[in-house]
């Protein structure tokens, strides 16, 4: 299986450009370092912490619909719905895939797979 480094999304309203037409399908790649430290160099980061999400979705949405060109002016504009999902699966492509383990149930010899990344912490005495 390759390594996937770009993933597809449907916006759920969709982004309407000023000739009016309507954007929804788009393309999102997985964050670097440079995009979590860039955008805090911003001035409109400084001044306003809120916007760095308008920064950081800009850099990484690399296509949109039909649209030439995606910049923070595009981020802006779509409805808090669009980026409220956008901020999502931001983070859900962004988060390592979980950790799974295939075990054995020591009774029944039953096989299945355990997902560590989701375990709850127990204390040990």
């Amino acid at each position: 299986m390759a390594f996937k480094t770009e993933f597809e999304f449907m916006l759920p309203r969709g982004y309407v450009d000023e000739d009016g037409n309507l954007h929804k399908k788009g393309i999102m790649r997985l964050a670097t370092a440079a995009d979590e430290i860039m955008p805090m160099r911003d001035p409109r980061v400084q001044q306003n912490p809120g916007y760095l999400t308008i920064v950081l979705l800009s850099r990484v949405i690399t296509r949109l619909g039909d649209l030439k060109s995606l910049d923070t002016k595009v981020v802006e504009n779509m409805f808090t719905a669009d980026l409220t999902f956008l901020q999502n699966f931001y983070r859900q492509i962004n988060e390592l895939e979980s950790a799974t383990v295939e075990t054995v149930c020591p009774q029944c010899d039953h096989k299945y797979e355990v997902d560590l990344a989701f375990q709850p912490v127990t204390e040990v005495s």
